[in-house]
């Protein structure tokens, strides 16, 4: 009986889902299924205890061996029912079942195989799919004839089932699968649109790793013989596929793009989109190719139907990265489409007109984006304060309104990662459109007035203290921090006293002022704060005279610290208190470095307003500074590159050492660093002797011997080497650790008078050509490549033997070059046969280069290799090639 119809109530806030699952246990369905055992079946009840045992299977609820066995041969009794809608229910229960219940499901396949012969055709489709669910290879070889006439069945419905079944046992049985080939291409040629739909599907995937077969297939297929829509849209993404891997690129000599212009003008709209999205998706696609894909995408953008609204708009947001030019006819329909209902479709017309105006459009943009903003999610938000951010970028003269538009929605609610996106956006703006900095410095003291967020209120403070003092009248930010003291928390407090003192140290004329506020700031209840402030007051001059701030002040109190963080903790721990102050000097300067092994992915990091936007310095500063900070090293000049830790010996052995290859121009430096990991001991003197006789290029210069090593301490030893200047001289070196050993008392921990010399072979080390290189992204590839020009080109091309898949060849040599990968060429996709890799890099010398890669299979495993090198010298270009082909 049907249940009455209930009246929704109009106020729907208390209104709950119901769930005809609502508080069903496994326990209970359990017993329910005992009703599978009457004499007398009552189908519609079984029906629904199985739709309850699938509902828990699909929860993620897991049935012991015994339970999932207990349901499987209940389940198997129901084949005596000839109830249609049962017997459906009781295939979908043995197909799910079968992974929990493995070893007793084999014995259903008796009344499987008779349904497979039924003269009913949905029996015979259903058991198809659970046999080929369920079966191993031997009874596959058994069933193999039925399922090849399944393949050719006149009813579509058993002749798709046998044809997806092909599909999912490719995985496991291909050699079977690949025998019904002339079945499957007869199935090609089917009438009935599934059928042709998963036809192609098997039969692409079955030549798959044929290029010449799916050229082939490919070549036959576009000539016409193809009526199903979704079998066309496979078509057009194989032949897509194949147009991306041709060697030939040219645009005249394209293969199968008249393929794709004709399927614009087919009667089915997923064919068309299809084909418009797969001519924008074209390597090096042109203007002229592009214009009739872009012409079906404006008529889309203007359709009823929201999918296809949101289909064109996304496709030429993406089109609009590359070939802005071409997307600008379509500006005027997504115009119309900022008011659209759904979101997404008006958030990326907004983001992608914002690629595609010019100058004269970005006021009216403004206001329609202004209306626009109120309606939509943070998420879509951040999207659209990126693009803006670009616009800007792209042009300058437009930063006043621009900026006066992010400080507007700055004011708004929002979200910790919304008003974190607009600030950032403003930040880049200052640092690169000059005549913003004022302007957008006053927008962030007035957000940070209001603003609930410390960490934001800490970083502009922070990024208030280094941009300040450089603008034309640094006063009028003073009262903005100073605010910050009384009215907010205590780490914001802190932030605003150090920012106070980076206005007193760099502007002369505000120091009185400024100590005034430091002097108040003695009294604060935070620990931090007053300790801040009397820091900054004892070391600026307490009497806040207008007097020059030293440069050794300022670096004392602004500059980078020198310190290993963890070393300065370590030390304070240890510092016992005495007559004796603290002394920084005695803090290890030695950057500590962890053994590979022991290195864990760091997590994502908010970005620091007052770096540089790569982030915080990085290691290679670290290092720049001790070695420039070594009389040794000293005079080697500027360094070009620090390699990432060799380890040199192997994990849980009694010495743990790693190598860090620094490069110079004319010099090489190796930095040992080691761990004694022996608690009796202590070692002294320990340097690595390194016989450089396969590096003939290499003579060593110095060495710095690591006076004490404790255990768990690490320390560093360093051996330099002169090489000649500006060549990527490579060699290998064998190295030495020889040191003096002295037993440790473990009850006193005071180490004997007398040592034993003693020394510790570790690993070789090699200089290879890509420790010459330094990773250093493009944003734009082709721009690049282009303005770089073709003066200083070298093509060549190459054999690269056999390798075991395309993806490791492109691995390969991207390591041997030692370049930074772009725009995420590095991912080869799957059973790809070609691949065109995009690399850059600063090669020794500060000399930019770019690499085109081309890859190829030739042959089952042998992989060619086309490259093209652009740089600005012509013998770093002959150099890349060198490396290659010694590589």
């Amino acid at each position: 009986m049907a249940q009455p119809l209930v009246k929704k109530d109009d106020d729907r806030d208390d209104e709950a889902d119901y769930s005809p699952f609502l508080g069903i246990e496994k326990g209970a369905v359990l017993q329910e299924a005992r009703v599978f055992n009457d004499p007398q079946l009552d189908p519609r009840r079984c029906s629904q205890v199985i739709t309850k045992l699938l509902y828990l299977l699909n929860q993620g609820e897991t049935f012991t061996k015994v339970e999932a066995t207990e349901v499987f041969f209940a389940v198997t009794k129901l084949f005596q029912s000839k109830d249609i809608g049962l017997r459906r229910m009781v295939y979908v229960m043995i197909k799910e079942i079968s992974p929990s219940a493995d070893e007793v499901v084999i014995i259903v396949t008796s009344s499987l195989m008779k349904d497979m012969t039924s003269k009913t055709d949905m029996y015979r489709a259903n058991a198809i799919r659970v046999l080929c669910r369920i079966t191993d290879g031997t009874l596959l070889t058994q069933i193999e004839r039925y399922l090849k006439q399944a393949i050719v069945d006149k009813n579509p419905v058993v002749a798709s089932a046998a044809l997806v079944s092909g599909i999912h046992l490719l995985q496991t049985n291909p050699e079977i699968v690949k025998r019904w080939s002339n079945e499957v291409q007869e199935a090609v040629q089917s009438r009935a649109a599934l059928v042709q739909f998963h036809a192609l599907a098997l039969l692409h995937q079955i030549r798959q790793n044929d290029r010449l077969a799916v050229n082939k297939l490919v070549s036959s297929l576009t000539k016409g013989s193809v009526r199903s829509p979704l079998a066309q849209c496979l078509l057009i993404r194989y032949s897509n596929q194949v147009i991306r891997e041709s060697a030939n690129t040219q645009a005249g000599d394209r293969p199968f793009y008249d393929f794709l212009e004709g399927c614009l003008r087919h009667k089915a709209e997923m064919v068309i989109f299809e084909a418009a999205r797969a001519i924008t998706e074209i390597n090096g696609v042109t203007s002229r190719e592009l214009t009739p894909a872009i012409t079906v995408l404006q008529l889309f953008l203007s359709s009823s139907k929201p999918v296809l609204r949101f289909a064109a708009v996304r496709t030429l947001n993406k089109v609009a990265m590359t070939h802005p030019m071409a997307v600008t006819n379509c500006n005027i329909d997504m115009e119309s489409l900022i008011s659209d209902q759904n979101r997404s479709i008006a958030t990326l017309a907004i983001t992608t007109l914002l690629k595609t105006g010019n100058e004269s459009s970005v006021d009216r943009l403004m206001k329609q984006i202004t209306n626009f903003m109120s309606d939509i999610a943070d998420e879509f938000k951040i999207v659209v304060v990126e693009a803006i951010r670009l616009l800007c970028l792209k042009f300058p003269l437009k930063h006043r309104a621009l900026m006066n538009f992010l400080s507007n929605i700055l004011r708004e609610e929002g979200g910790f990662e919304y008003k974190k996106a607009i600030v950032d956006s403003i930040v880049i703006l200052i640092r690169d459109i000059p005549e913003a900095k004022e302007t957008g410095l006053l927008h962030l003291c007035e957000f940070i007035e209001d603003c609930e967020f410390t960490y934001l209120c800490t970083q502009i403070l922070h990024f208030l203290g280094i941009e300040g003092p450089k603008t034309s009248d640094p006063s009028k930010y003073i009262r903005y921090i100073y605010n910050r003291v009384h009215l907010e928390n205590a780490t914001v407090r802190a932030a605003a006293v150090s920012t106070l003192a980076k206005f007193g140290a760099m502007v002369d004329t505000l120091k009185p002022r400024i100590f005034v506020l430091l002097r108040r700031c003695l009294f604060d209840n935070d620990d931090e704060v007053r300790d801040r402030a009397t820091l900054y007051l004892n070391t600026l001059g307490g009497d806040g005279a207008v007097v020059q701030t030293g440069d050794d002040v300022k670096e004392f109190l602004f500059g980078s610290l020198d310190i290993p963080l963890v070393n300065l903790e370590n030390s304070l721990k240890n510092y016992e208190p005495s007559e004796e102050s603290f002394d920084i000097n005695s803090v290890p300067r030695e950057v500590k470095t962890q053994p590979l092994a022991e290195k864990k992915a760091p997590g994502k990091k908010p970005t620091d307003l007052g770096a540089p936007l790569a982030g915080p310095p990085s290691t290679a500063d670290a290092y720049e500074k001790l070695l420039s900070s070594t009389p040794e090293f000293a005079s080697f000049g500027k360094l070009f590159k620090s390699s990432a830790p060799v380890e040199l010996t192997e994990a849980e052995t009694e010495y743990a050492v790693n190598v860090v290859k620094h490069i110079f121009d004319a010099h090489a430096v190796f930095q040992y660093n080691c761990t004694n990991t022996i608690p009796e001991q202590l070692l002294e003197n320990a340097t690595v002797i390194v016989d450089a006789s396969e590096a003939e290029e290499f003579a060593e210069v110095a060495s710095k011997p690591l006076r004490s090593l404790p255990y768990d301490s690490p320390g560093q030893t360093f051996v330099a080497f002169e090489k000649p200047e500006g060549i990527p001289a490579v060699g290998k070196f064998s190295n030495m650790l020889r040191f003096i050993v002295k037993e440790v008392d473990p009850s006193t921990g005071e180490a004997e008078d007398d040592g034993v010399e003693d020394e510790y072979q570790l690993e070789d080390l090699e200089i290879v050509a890509a420790d010459y290189m330094l990773k250093v992204g493009v944003s734009n590839f082709r721009n690049a490549w282009e303005s770089m020009g073709a003066d200083c080109e070298r093509v060549d091309e190459y054999g690269l033997g056999p390798r075991e898949s395309l993806a490791e060849a492109v691995n390969a040599v991207i390591n041997l070059l030692g370049m930074q990968p772009c725009e995420g060429t590095e991912v080869v996709p799957k059973n790809s046969r070609s691949h065109t890799c995009l690399l850059s890099g600063v090669y020794i010398c500060n000399v930019k280069v770019l690499v085109r890669l081309q890859f190829g299979l030739d042959g089952p495993k042998d992989v060619a290799m086309k490259l093209a090198v652009r740089s600005e010298d012509e013998a770093v270009s002959d150099a890349i090639h060198e490396i290659v082909a010694s590589g």
